[in-house]
């Protein structure tokens, strides 16, 4: 199963850290981020556990709820934020799915069909392709899919940047430009006349027929 932008993120039942969960009833009416991880005691995937715990709060600012999964049992889970406390800090106080039988790295395409069903004897390297992060609509819809490899740790103010564009621009008939940030100015999509981006915006600059800036809208 390919996933693509604006899929409906599947949906699944699952042990975390916080009990059983179905995906789609803990995401409610919100926004969700779902992080993976393929292995625990990872030394990358320890450093970014920790800085997500550290950007929790701004996370829910946003509406956004947070999830982990990692190719390990719930009860290795537990083990290990202790050392992400340790290394990092920060207490991992959202939840952490267990996904000892691959069922959820396979229902979003991070690992082939033919994986197993266990993660028993598996190493990082053979999990290597789970180190993805799903950004998840009210409407269960995906909205953003990136995936790293095992050497880099992940940018979660570049998670929370991207959020912040895609609920402005969901809300607005606005895109973001390159390195766009909170607060900058933003583009008008070709949907919208240039009487109605004055009626919208104010005002705009025409840098190109095809490019008109404005000042950002309120969220």
């Amino acid at each position: 199963m390919s996933l693509r932008i604006n899929d409906i993120a599947p949906d699944f039942t699952a042990d975390t850290t916080q009990g059983p969960i179905s995906f789609h009833d803990w995401i409610g009416n919100g926004w969700a981020v779902l992080f993976s991880h393929p292995k625990n005691f990872t030394p990358v995937c320890t450093t970014e556990l920790g800085a997500m715990a550290g950007l929790a709060d701004e996370f829910s600012k946003r509406g956004v709820k947070i999830i982990g999964i990692s190719v390990d049992p719930v009860e290795s889970h537990a083990k290990w934020k202790g050392d992400i406390k340790t290394a990092t800090g920060f207490d991992v106080d959202y939840p952490l799915i267990g996904d000892k039988d691959l069922k959820v790295a396979k229902l979003y395409d991070m690992l082939p069909a033919g994986a197993g069903d266990s993660s028993e004897g598996r190493t990082p390297a053979d999990n290597a392709t789970v180190r993805s992060v799903f950004i998840i609509g009210p409407d269960k819809k995906i909205k953003l899919i990136l995936t790293y490899p095992m050497t880099t740790g992940r940018n979660f103010n570049e998670i929370l940047r991207a959020i912040d564009s895609i609920q402005l621009t969901a809300k607005h008939q606005v895109a973001t430009p390159a390195n766009w940030n909170q607060g900058e100015d933003v583009i008008i999509t070709a949907a919208v006349s240039n009487d109605d981006a004055i009626a919208r915006f104010g005002s705009f600059d025409t840098v190109l027929p095809y490019l008109r800036k404005t000042k950002q809208p309120s969220v």
